[in-house]
């Protein structure tokens, strides 16, 4: 008769059973390492003030690139008809982007609009008023000046300050496939969201307009200057093609309101918050827990394990 046969596991292979065995041990202080991250999380999310996203669609400005140009006569009288020809656009639009996240643009942008309060000295957005709440601690409403520390400093941001502050805030992204831009601004403030996208974008339309004057204007000047320097007839009816078509230039600039960026969808007031993810923290931080609580179930038993050998042998 057979013997019967006998598993034999070696000595490093997981028990399922002792495992479980473990856990089942060790079930109170994973519950307590699960509870404690969990009153953490639930904490953590409720001190995170609502924050708001609004966000405006823009498209390129049809026309944006012609006759910028010294030698942009076709393309000046194509704009000036309405039409078209491309070849400049895309390069316009990816500089009035840049521009719109720089450093010197968004620091006029802050003073012009009078952002320094918002941006630094607030605590929060109070729903029932409509207005923000001021850190009296930063900044005295009575004074309408900002306060010093303890060793005398001023309280005051600096515009580097600002400037990081705001960026925190704003997002501009593009879809290459259609060329559309998305710029974002968030904020604890629904109605401050939408205004400053607003403005955000009326402003970089209002710079690049005035710079493209600003160039067309100083190259009629320079033409001006060589037509009165040459008599040759030929040269002075290039300068004359030339002057005109930077004149229809800076006229078609001063004409159109959204330069280099069109509204395809503007802006409103955001009536649901963006941030934070309450339920999300805090099952994020109920799952840290868990896990957290097992790994010390895990290390205490391998601990206690060592030492039972050590008395062993």
């Amino acid at each position: 008769m057979a013997e019967p046969t006998t598993s034999h596991y070696p000595d490093d292979e997981i028990d399922l059973r002792e495992l479980f065995a473990t856990l089942w041990r060790g079930k109170w202080i994973i519950l307590l390492f699960t509870v404690v991250f969990a009153a953490a999380g639930v904490a953590y999310a409720l001190s995170k003030p609502n924050i708001y996203q609004a966000s405006v669609l823009l498209a390129p400005a049809q026309g944006e690139g012609g006759g910028a140009s010294i030698g942009g006569q076709l393309g000046g009288l194509a704009s000036l008809a309405g039409i078209s020809l491309g070849g400049g656009g895309g390069g316009k639009t990816t500089m009035a982007k840049e521009v719109l996240q720089s450093r010197a643009f968004l620091t006029n942008f802050i003073h012009r609009h009078n952002l320094n309060v918002p941006l630094m000295a607030t605590k929060g957005w109070d729903m029932a008023k409509d207005q923000w709440v001021i850190n009296e601690e930063v900044y005295s409403l009575k004074t309408g000046e900002w306060l010093t520390n303890e060793d005398g400093k001023s309280l005051k941001p600096t515009d580097w300050d600002l400037v990081k502050r705001l960026k925190e805030s704003l997002i501009v992204s593009g879809d290459k496939g259609t060329g559309m831009i998305t710029l974002s601004i968030k904020s604890q403030s629904p109605s401050e969201a939408q205004d400053w996208a607003g403005k955000l974008v009326n402003d970089i339309n209002e710079h690049m307009r005035k710079q493209d004057v600003k160039e067309a204007e100083a190259r009629i000047a320079y033409l001006e200057q060589k037509l009165s320097e040459t008599n040759i007839a030929g040269m002075q009816q290039v300068f004359y093609q030339l002057i005109e078509s930077e004149t229809r230039t800076v006229m078609l600039a001063n004409a159109q309101n959204e330069y280099v960026f069109k509204t395809i969808d503007p802006a409103v007031v955001p009536q649901e918050k963006s941030e934070p993810k309450r339920a999300l923290i805090c099952v994020v931080a109920t799952m840290l827990g868990g896990m957290l609580g097992i790994f010390t179930v895990f290390v205490i038993a391998f601990v206690r394990s060592g030492k039972t050998e050590q008395e062993k042998g």
